[in-house]
């Protein structure tokens, strides 16, 4: 049984629809709050998972400058938590972090042992989890991910396209470079993590820290062209290129967040589909009036 935390994130949602014939128990946080120590303990003896999955999250990254706390809680306290029971109790646990423990400075992609610089407190709150989790000694497994869309909650895409519906002209920036990522395609990469690591003892070389998001790279003005181009509707706004200083937000973003999922490959044989593919299957449910081409 895998027992799976965040169920009401974009990658939680979409690992819990899949979950009924997979042993998944899903819990959002108002079932089970990473935060509290001993409601996590309680909770990992009475299910005996044989996984644990964490994609509980506080992902509001400007809004994490001014709450502080309440983002080292869960991002911070909440994987510490989890690993220090799953350790334990030598359970496997795979983790879901973000390119935002870079600071985007890099030029090329950046590999699992490339310096972390993170630029703002939901970066630094994320890079606290993933060490918390490493010196817990748990048999864990962290993902980073990035530019994570679905068709489950608040996202990149469903913003394009409601302010699409809404303006004449869309002003999006492309001096940041990524990686879409669909929550779908992280969804059953994390289960199929899973299931290898549930057969029985796992070698170290299993674990560790992996990069993993959809292939190819771009600009978020790319990804807008790519998204209206892809959802073919009848009313399309004009798209204008801008730099990152003509649209201030109160937390730093890297400027290069594009991540080399080689080893992914090589460790696990896994490789993500491309952000064109996987955005299209997800347009088709999300848009099931259009037709996304």
């Amino acid at each position: 049984m895998i027992l799976l935390t965040g169920a009401n994130g974009q990658v939680g949602w979409e690992i819990a629809r899949r979950g009924p014939g997979l042993g998944v128990r899903a819990f959002g946080h108002g079932e089970l709050d990473i935060t509290d120590g001993d409601h996590v303990r309680d909770a990992v003896a009475r299910m005996r998972p044989s996984v644990v999955v964490n994609a509980a999250a506080y992902t509001a990254v400007d809004k994490a400058e001014s709450e502080r706390d309440l983002a080292f809680a869960v991002n911070e306290a909440g994987p510490r938590n989890l690993a220090q029971v799953c350790a334990d109790k030598n359970i496997p646990l795979i983790h879901i972090s973000t390119d935002y423990v870079f600071d985007g400075a890099k030029i090329g992609p950046y590999v699992e042992n490339d310096p972390v610089a993170p630029l703002g407190v939901y970066g630094a709150s994320k890079l606290a989890g993933e060490r918390a989790v490493t010196q817990s000694g748990a048999p864990a497994i962290i993902l980073r991910t990035a530019w994570v869309y679905g068709t489950h909650g608040n996202n990149f895409v469903k913003t394009m396209l409601r302010l699409g519906a809404e303006r004449e002209v869309l002003r999006v920036v492309d001096d940041q470079r990524g990686c879409p990522t669909a929550a779908a395609d992280i969804a059953d990469t994390v289960l199929a993590l899973a299931a290898s690591l549930s057969t029985g003892p796992v070698a170290p070389s299993l674990l560790g820290i992996f990069h993993c998001v959809g292939g190819a790279e771009t600009t978020w003005f790319g990804f807008a062209r790519g998204i209206f181009e892809a959802a073919n509707l009848a009313k399309t706004p004009r798209l204008e290129p801008i730099a990152t200083s003509d649209y201030p937000t109160p937390a730093r973003r890297p400027a290069n967040s594009v991540l080399d999922c080689s080893r992914l490959a090589a460790v696990h044989g896994m490789t993500m589909p491309s952000w064109p593919k996987s955005l299209r299957e997800m347009l088709a449910e999300t848009l099931p009036s259009q037709k996304a081409h």
